[in-house]
This record gives structure tokens, C-alpha cells and sequence, in this order.
């Protein structure tokens, strides 16, 4: 006895310090005492100061460039650029890092740049999981010295798609989604957005707007809670005719696009594609889809698979089709908008109920969060806010419904430039989840705070 002491009490003693060091409590304090919070709210009140609408004739260009790799080529081909055998596709850790096997439907980023008055600000959506912050970072620097675009005035989102390439993130959680980090392909994807951007910038030309939505609940499911919780099911879409040009399409709803499981390993941009190619074939120039608020919420349809992909996107689309005549376009329009840097509590990535793996610790192993903030757009009877991370679906609707009581159409997007996980109501933090557990990283306060945050900025802009 006294040598099996001697061998593994100091075994003990490791393993008990080591858990003291590698696991903290949940922190419960309320979100609104705390000193990011604060500092935060100092920072919205001097925004709110600065930012100004503009009411002037309204104009707009378009532009979109092909973001489907090349998987199989010669060497020399690899070296021109947009290149990259062997590339792991994102979205389902089950994948383990495979690499893609094929191209099912190519996949792309589209930029929609809107002016009025001397305020330009862009609307760019890629058929990516998210928008990674190293490429959101990497493209805003090339605009700024090229173009002399501020960061401010690029709103970034996805389509969300499970079967876009990986290679862009970094450390262990980030890799297991998307794949082993490709330092070119995060200069190539930077290069192509950027591109994208300049172009619409530079198609930039007289044009007329007009917005609507309708009802599509059939689509969506809460895949969170199922029948205990709601589901917003409200798709709403943007119709931009240049009057001597093309017409665009810019739609956005709530439900994740996965109708494409882990076991598929073609490159596709699942419903959103199928979305886009019915509008396309039928008199829409460019169809832009962008993922809303797709925290909790599933998508609803008819088949697996691609027939299912194929059934919810062209049902969609055959809406927005029915819809859109009927949509008062205007070619005037005001515009004002928000751009909030977000300060953050510690990680706090749960796990049992009320422990959590330390913050350092968890810092690195998962993926760097990149520029956090929420942007709010004011653009005609539309507001526009954008979240860094997968948005609730739940939290969505209240939003949306207290812009509707002002007259303004709305809707918040996810995945703009930063990624914070999920971002949820705090009803449901203690559930033993996905989304809950896995993905929510910074405690029970921060679903509220990024909702009262994204709140406040849409309550200004709609005031102004």
C-alpha cells in the first residue's frame, strides 16, 4: 500500500491540479454590469452621434465572380491561381478533414453595392459556411488600400452552405469543421471578394428599389426544441432594377442550409443554389441569397438530399416569383447605417452544467473570433443588422416585429466577418445540445447581450 502511495498519490495530485487549472464555474453575472458591456454601450452612444441619413435618387451595381475551386489540375495550372487538390469541404466534423470528390453546382460571391447620396456601402454574400474572419480581414485590407473602402462599409454574409470548401480556419475546433488551414486559398478567396466588390462598386448606376416578404413556415423547423419553440418563417426579399442595366434579386431566410448531409462530398451551395438558378432562368439577372437568422432553425421539405435541396429552393423561388410584381419600387431612397465593435466576456464553453473549461484554455483550441460586431443598415423601409455568428431564428422574430410597429421591413443576417458561435436565447442555455453546449461559447448573458445590442442599433437607424 505505502508503494502504491508513493507511486500514484503524485498522479493524483497532477490530475486534481490540472483540473483546477483547466476548469472554472459558469460566470452568472448579469451581462449588464459588467465592464465590455459598459464600454461597449460608450462606444454605441458616440456611433449614434456620427452617423447621418442620406436622402438622395438611389443606385446600385452588381457583381459575381466564381469561388469554385479546381481539385484536379497539372501544376502549372495550380500556380495561376484557384487551384487546390486534396481540399477538405466545410461543415460537418464527421467528415474528419476529407477532401472534396467533386462539383455538383459551382459555387460563388456576389457583392451589391448601394449608393445614395455620398454614402456607398456594399452587400456581399459567398456561398460559403460562414464568412471566416481571416478572409473578411484579409479582403478589407485590400479594399481599404485599393479602393479606399472602409471597413464600415462592407456588410458580409454566407449562404451557409454545408458543402463549400474548407481550409480556412485554424486550431483544433476550427479544423475539425472545416479542415486543415490553406494559408492560399485565404489569399485567393481575398483576392476574389475583394474583386468582386470593386466591380459592383464600379457598376454602380441610377436604379430603383423595392422590398417585400411573405410567409414560407412550412420550410423551417426548430431543430433546437422542436414544437416548444418558434420558428420564423418570414422570407424577405429585395428587388433592385438598374434602369438602364440589370435587375437584381437579394433574398434572405432563416432556415440552416443543410438539406445535404455529411455523407455527400460534392461541392454544392444546397437550396440557396437552387434558389438562385429558378429566379435566373426566369428573368432575374442575379439572384443573392443570404443566410438569416439560422440559429435553431432547420430546413423543412420534401425528398433528401438534393431532391429535398431542389424542392425548398425552387419553392422559394416560385414565391418571390409570385410576390415581386407587386412590390412599389421607388427610385429614391434614404440610407444610414451602423458599424458596433462588440466587447466580449471571457470563453466560457460549458462542460457539465455549471462548469466550463477555462478560458485560456479554450481560447486555444478554438477558432479565432476575428473583428467583432454587429452593423445595422437603414436602406428605404428596410433595416438591415448583421451578426457575427449563427443568429437565433427565436430572437429574430421579436426584432423584426418591433421594426414592423415602426413601418420598416427586417431582418437580421449571420456570419458578418467575425464568428462568435451560437448566438441564443438564454432560455435555453442549460439544455445538454449542440447548440447549446458545443457551440455556445461565452456564457448564459450572451445571447441578451448581442440581442439588446443588435436591438439598439436597429432602434436608431429607424428613428433618424
Amino acid at each position: 500500500m505505502r508503494k502504491f502511495l508513493k507511486i500514484f498519490l503524485p498522479i493524483l495530485l497532477l490530475i486534481f491540479l490540472g483540473l483546477n487549472l483547466l476548469i472554472d464555474q459558469v460566470d452568472y453575472q448579469p451581462y449588464f454590469q459588467t465592464d465590455y458591456y459598459r464600454e461597449t454601450r460608450a462606444r454605441l452612444k458616440e456611433l449614434a452621434k456620427e452617423s447621418r441619413l442620406s436622402k438622395a435618387t438611389f443606385q446600385a451595381g452588381f457583381a459575381r465572380l466564381s469561388i469554385t475551386p479546381s481539385i484536379l489540375l497539372s501544376t502549372e495550372e495550380i500556380e495561376l491561381g484557384g487551384g487546390f487538390p486534396g481540399l477538405p469541404l466545410a461543415g460537418y466534423g464527421d467528415r474528419e478533414g476529407a477532401p472534396v470528390e467533386g462539383i455538383h453546382d459551382s459555387l460563388f460571391v456576389s457583392a451589391t453595392a448601394l449608393r445614395v447620396g455620398d454614402q456607398t456601402r456594399i452587400l456581399m454574400s459567398a456561398d460559403l459556411l460562414i464568412i471566416p474572419p481571416n478572409i473578411a480581414e484579409k479582403t478589407s485590407q485590400l479594399l481599404e488600400e485599393k479602393a479606399g473602402i472602409g471597413r464600415d462599409q462592407l456588410f458580409f454574409a454566407a449562404t451557409h452552405t454545408h458543402c463549400a470548401m474548407g481550409g480556412w480556419s485554424d486550431r483544433y475546433v476550427g479544423e475539425l469543421f472545416a479542415g486543415k488551414l490553406d494559408p492560399q486559398l485565404i489569399d485567393w478567396l481575398s483576392e476574389r471578394f475583394a474583386s468582386a466588390i470593386e466591380q459592383a462598386v464600379s457598376d454602380i448606376q441610377p436604379a430603383r428599389m423595392g422590398c417585400a416578404s411573405f410567409q414560407a413556415g412550412e420550410m423551417v423547423y426548430n431543430r433546437l426544441v422542436e414544437e416548444d419553440g418558434r420558428e420564423n418563417g418570414e422570407f424577405l426579399m429585395l428587388k433592385i432594377e438598374q434602369l438602364e442595366g440589370e435587375t437584381a434579386m437579394l433574398g434572405s431566410f432563416d432556415a440552416h442550409a443543410t438539406t445535404l448531409p455529411g455523407s455527400i462530398m460534392e461541392f454544392s451551395a444546397d437550396y440557396p443554389g437552387f434558389w438562385r438558378n429558378k429566379l435566373e432562368a426566369n428573368g432575374i439577372d442575379l439572384a443573392i441569397f443570404f443566410a438569416g437568422s439560422v440559429g435553431s432553425h432547420g430546413p423543412e421539405g420534401k425528398g433528401e438530399g438534393f431532391d429535398q435541396a431542389s424542392y425548398i429552393g425552387q419553392a422559394l423561388a416560385d414565391s418571390v416569383l409570385k410576390y415581386m410584381d407587386e412590390m412599389e419600387m421607388q427610385d429614391s431612397s434614404s440610407l444610414a447605417s451602423l458599424t458596433l465593435d462588440i466587447g466580449m466576456p471571457d470563453f466560457q464553453v460549458r462542460v457539465s452544467e455549471g462548469m466550463r473549461m477555462d478560458s485560456y484554455a479554450s481560447s486555444q483550441l478554438f477558432p479565432t473570433l476575428g473583428k467583432v460586431h454587429v452593423q445595422a443598415l437603414r436602406i428605404g423601409n428596410l433595416i438591415w443588422a448583421t451578426a457575427p455568428g449563427d443568429f437565433s431564428g427565436e430572437l429574430a422574430i421579436d426584432l423584426k416585429n418591433a421594426m414592423y410597429r415602426k413601418g420598416f421591413y427586417s431582418l437580421i443576417s449571420s456570419f458578418n466577418g467575425g464568428y462568435t458561435g451560437y448566438i441564443m436565447p438564454a432560455k435555453y442555455y442549460h439544455l445538454d445540445s449542440y447548440e447549446s453546449r458545443m457551440m455556445s461559447w461565452f456564457g448564459p448573458g450572451n445571447g441578451p447581450y448581442m440581442d439588446e445590442m443588435i436591438r439598439r442599433c436597429m432602434e436608431h437607424l429607424s428613428e433618424k
